[in-house]
């Protein structure tokens, strides 16, 4: 059976993707310069949160992941990213090719949540390979990819950041029940307002906003009480 090994050297955001995207760079070795005709992969994608520190902002995002962080020692446990498949073409001992990743920013998925509350550093990712090789110098044979193939990857942080300013510059994003939709559209018809911010910002001010509301705002925080946001 060819001997095959993986190892990821390096990531981008792709700026001419139609929404956020990640594109990793693999190099594939065969062992004793190998031919290989062709490989049929599929590549999964996993977070190992317990292979980084947090700082305390990023520990505070992270809490409705993990919890308290006097419970990580046994919550951080792995979060699936991605899985997509992968063909790469004929080669001779070793051989480069992109792993293209379509990425979301629904911040409802676990692994959009986590990577956007990281604030610097690495992400601690591990790709596990599987799939069909088809192999052989004077013939043709065909091997599975034992599913022990993994490669382990720190990817920059900024990285994913500058993914998602491409694609949102400055701003969120938040999914939203189809009935919560309908209503917040007949809030903002009534009241004409010219806008989703506008709409939210009227919710917020009616609500007696959060302090962090309030310097959205540009209200005044002192004014602010827990009987009225109680109201």
């Amino acid at each position: 059976m060819t001997e095959l090994t993986f190892t990821c050297t390096g990531v981008r955001a792709d700026p001419y993707a139609a929404g956020p995207t990640l594109v990793f760079r693999l190099r594939i070795t065969a062992a004793d310069d190998a031919r290989v005709h062709a490989l049929a992969l599929q590549c999964q994608l996993r977070i190992e949160p317990s292979r980084r520190r947090y700082g305390d902002g990023e520990g505070r995002r992270l809490a409705d992941l993990f919890g308290e962080r006097s419970r990580w020692g046994s919550t951080l446990n792995p979060v699936q990213f991605a899985q997509v498949s992968l063909t790469v073409p004929g080669f001779t001992g070793v051989t480069e090719a992109d792993l293209v990743v379509p990425c979301t920013y629904d911040t409802d998925i676990a692994a959009s949540r986590y990577l956007g509350a990281l604030e610097d550093g690495e992400a601690p990712l591990l790709l596990l390979f599987s799939g069909t090789a088809f192999t052989g110098a004077g013939g043709f044979q065909v091997e599975p990819v034992p599913w022990d193939r993994e490669a382990r990857f720190a990817m920059p942080v900024a990285v994913w950041h500058q993914m998602i300013e491409q694609h949102f510059p400055g701003c969120g994003w938040i999914r939203l029940p189809h009935d919560t939709m309908a209503a917040l559209l007949d809030y903002r018809s009534r009241h004409a307002l010219p806008s989703w911010e506008a709409t939210v910002e009227a919710l917020l001010t009616a609500a007696a906003p959060t302090p962090s509301a309030a310097r959205l705002l540009g209200a005044p925080t002192a004014h602010l009480s827990t009987e009225g946001s109680a109201r």
